[in-house]
């Protein structure tokens, strides 16, 4: 048995049906279902009795508490997060409640439960921490990849908040010894991504004959990794990693905004081509968001060095594959597309003037 948390948002639901799709053992799924935690992500793994759906919040430790006693998981997969920049930019309160308080309060109800058991149950635990790339600030055009040992610079609430859970995992594990490990994963995409997101949102608006909003100039870069390879490293280092280490997980797709956009533009004209013309004529470039950060660049080598990992997909493979998901599951878009999402984008974009 596994503990995963925030196994119905994007990340964390692709991992738990991959999971149960390689091996027989359970998952407890404890999810908030915050806007972008979606039930219908999960919906194959209705009735199968490996799959134990628990709606609850990672700050409540009474819950966490429980779960712990009653299922005995072997580890745990800390997926939980607010993650979205716009998102801490208007409302940062709720990334220092989610990502500081709660991957505090997880922390320590695992360590209340790890203290607790035998000494081959508590060598064999593990605690597995997913983060992000943009813990580490942004790069020059020239400057060399991100690695383990970068320099942590975030220049987000989002990122700030991801930092600092970041570093109450590693002191976690200097202090009292939990047995942690820690992965940096640059940008995701694919199946079940919440259309706020650059892809999934370019993808969504163009089918409506929506303008395809580009902040500034569109040439910040980004290294793009598709989901399915980013749970493949996860399960590789929870296997396999060095207790305390920290694996950057990341695509070897560095590519600008701008070329993602049209990329996906060009698929869909391919796939489903719009009568009234290319979907490029629906690119708008509009403000910038404060404090953007230009480039982020992942350097995987020791994963791959120490665990063999590498990704499966190149982007090439990866965003067609997404791109006909999206186009296939139109009713699982219209769906989480609810009133609350459409407020936000409102809110988010309605001050952003053309550039």
């Amino acid at each position: 048995m596994i503990l995963v948390t925030g196994g119905a948002g994007f990340i964390g639901a692709n991992f738990v049906l991959d999971w149960l799709a390689s091996c027989d053992e359970a998952v407890v799924n404890l999810d908030a279902l915050t806007y972008a935690g979606n039930r219908e992500s999960l919906a194959s793994l209705d009735g199968d009795p490996r799959h134990h759906f628990v709606h609850g919040d990672i700050t409540d430790r009474n819950l966490l508490d429980r779960l712990f006693a009653e299922h005995r998981p072997r580890a745990v997969v800390h997926f939980a997060a607010e993650s979205h920049v716009d998102r801490s930019i208007h409302g940062p309160g709720e990334f220092i409640q989610t990502n500081v308080q709660g991957t505090f309060t997880l922390l320590e109800a695992a360590r209340g439960f790890w203290s607790s058991l035998g000494e081959a149950d508590k060598k064999a635990f593990r605690f597995h921490h997913v983060s992000t790339d943009e813990v580490y600030g942004s790069l020059g055009r020239d400057d060399p990849p991100f690695t383990e040992t970068h320099l942590y610079q975030p220049n987000s609430p989002y990122s700030a908040s991801k930092a600092a859970s970041d570093h109450l995992v590693r002191a976690w594990h200097h202090t009292y010894g939990l047995p942690v490990l820690t992965t940096n994963c640059s940008n995701n995409y694919g199946p079940f991504h919440f259309p706020e997101k650059l892809i999934p949102l370019m993808i969504v608006n163009a089918l409506a004959g929506k303008p395809l909003p580009v902040y500034g100039d569109g040439q910040q870069v980004r290294d793009w990794l598709y989901v399915k390879d980013h749970c493949a490293a996860i399960r590789e280092v929870l296997a396999r990693g060095r207790v305390g280490e920290t694996y950057n997980i990341g695509g070897w797709n560095e590519k600008p905004n701008i070329e993602i956009v049209k990329t996906v533009c060009a698929l869909l004209d391919e796939l489903k081509p719009d009568p009234a013309g290319s979907y490029e004529r629906l690119i708008s470039y509009v403000t910038d968001r404060p404090g953007h950060d230009r480039r982020y660049a992942i350097d995987a080598r020791k994963l791959e060095r120490e665990l063999g990992w590498k990704p499966a997909e190149t982007f090439e493979t990866g965003i067609r594959k997404t791109v006909n998901w999206y186009l296939e599951h139109g009713d699982w878009v219209a769906r989480v597309q609810s009133g609350a999402y459409r407020e936000w984008l409102d809110r988010n974009y309605a001050d952003r003037n053309a550039a």
